[in-house]
């Protein structure tokens, strides 16, 4: 499903964002990616959504060699991956359906799978009462849960969150992470960045931590520092 060999990225001042990564990511799982500020985290993210290229090493993602991807091809490979931020980045002047519907007209789905799809997604993110509402008459969970209806309202396989929880309280994050569950009990591949050691010790999923741009630590069942 994901597949890093002998990824390193060096960027153009010559600092190192990640060295030598080797990482395979099965269909189906859930994996939290840790490590601290600087660590190389952000940049193994940006690797995965093919914001940066690697300066060496191949990158495969759903069967395809992002490395070796023509420009005119990243749309098509980006709308096999759901993301999530930590600042949700809805549009603001859009309605809570129609933020969502957006992410179906950006791939041309028929407008008849538009009407059935939307309700439906935010019916499983439990805002089937908020859709006429704009993003400033949200809370931020349920701005939270509207970027994730978006990102998963085309059904990709992967779905990426870059500290989805960041900016919410502990009762709303809660919330977030058993959405986050029952979707990938749905089959879809999670991998998502975190700094909240408490999820990550709860949920005991598998856990790759990132140092100084070298994953440390690769295991099953909660952070280990």
């Amino acid at each position: 499903m994901i597949q890093l060999n002998n990824v390193t990225k060096i960027y153009p001042d010559g600092s190192k964002g990640v060295e030598n990564i080797n990482l395979h990511i099965r269909k189906g799982e859930f994996v939290f990616i840790v490590g601290s500020s600087g660590s190389g985290k952000s940049t193994l993210m940006k690797l995965l959504l093919k914001e940066l290229d690697p300066t060496e090493g191949e990158i495969i993602i759903n069967r395809i060699v992002t490395n070796e991807l023509p420009r005119k091809q990243i749309p098509y490979l980006r709308r096999k991956l759901g993301v999530v931020f930590q600042d949700f980045r809805l549009l603001p002047n859009k309605t809570v359906a129609e933020n969502v519907a957006f992410a179906m007209l950006v791939v041309e789905a028929p407008r008849r799978v538009i009407r059935r799809n939307v309700p439906a997604v935010l019916a499983l993110v439990g805002l089937e009462k908020k859709g006429r509402s704009k993003p400033n008459q949200l809370s931020g969970g349920e701005q939270q849960r509207t970027a994730l209806a978006r990102a998963i309202v085309n059904n990709p396989p992967i779905l990426i969150c870059d500290e989805p929880t960041g900016n919410l309280d502990p009762e709303t994050t809660w919330e977030i992470m058993e959405l986050l569950v029952e979707i990938n009990k749905r089959g879809t591949t999670i991998v998502m960045a975190t700094h909240a050691r408490d999820i990550v010790d709860i949920m005991q999923k598998r856990v790759i931590t990132i140092d100084d741009g070298h994953i440390v630590r690769d295991r099953e069942g909660g952070y280990v520092g």
